[in-house]
């Protein structure tokens, strides 16, 4: 029986939890959600919590992505204070380093170039790749990391930008050509999930993870809905 994951995200955006749409960062505003009335990081983490036991969270840092600062202290005390739940974290360019156990590098491509790329060898596979497409369907970053598979990670997070937040659904065409092209890497889908129907077709076509935020802060996904899985 195929089992599928959730993995909720947040992000992160002048020290509050922002609501992410169509990937127009400078437009996110503080997320509004049936789980939480606050729209700060451990009032957010908590309100996933009662939803579920999730023991995996992606977090993406915008002002570390957008180059207008980083969450960094805020998520070492993040990472101290949940020492059990491993956070995948997208902080934009990052340089190969000892990481905490519990911190996994997010590597997007739109922050590596025709000259930079090779660096994802230092990291060993301990990273997580997110292949980035942008609001009109393009591949941002060097091209040549969409099939230079030799500096891929395990896990490969198909993102595509201009779905999420949205209500079109997951780009579920361009999700099953990775995983049919390239058997040996385990892709996740972001962007676009509306329901648990959607997760259910995932689940259906041998997807083991994906990303989620406005279908939970929507209750569009229950609890009920998640103990199903």
């Amino acid at each position: 029986m195929n089992k599928i994951k959730l993995i909720p995200v947040i992000d992160l955006k002048s020290g509050v939890v922002v609501h992410a749409k169509h990937g127009q960062r400078e437009q996110y505003q503080p997320i509004k959600s049936v789980l939480t009335l606050n729209a700060d990081i451990y009032s957010v983490l908590h309100g996933f919590l009662q939803l579920h036991a999730f023991d995996t969270f992606y977090i993406a840092d915008l002002d570390a992505i957008t180059g207008q600062g980083s969450h960094v202290d805020l998520l070492q005390d993040v990472q101290n204070d949940f020492p059990k739940i491993t956070f995948w974290v997208d902080a934009g360019y990052q340089k190969a380093q000892i990481f905490p156990p519990n911190y996994f590098p997010v590597l997007g491509s739109e922050c590596f170039t025709d000259g930079n790329f090779y660096e994802l060898a230092n990291f060993e596979k301990r990273f997580v790749l997110s292949l980035d497409y942008g609001s009109n369907g393009e591949m941002l970053g060097t091209k040549k990391l969409f099939i230079q598979t030799e500096f891929w990670s395990e896990n490969v997070i198909v993102m595509t930008l201009n779905r999420v937040g949205s209500s079109q659904g997951v780009d579920v065409d361009l999700l099953m050509k990775f995983k049919h092209k390239y058997l040996q890497n385990n892709f996740i889908a972001a962007g676009g999930v509306r329901s648990i129907d959607d997760v259910e077709q995932l689940k259906t076509f041998g997807i083991k993870r994906v990303l989620v935020a406005s279908a939970l802060h929507s209750g569009a996904i229950t609890k009920a809905d998640i103990a199903k899985l």
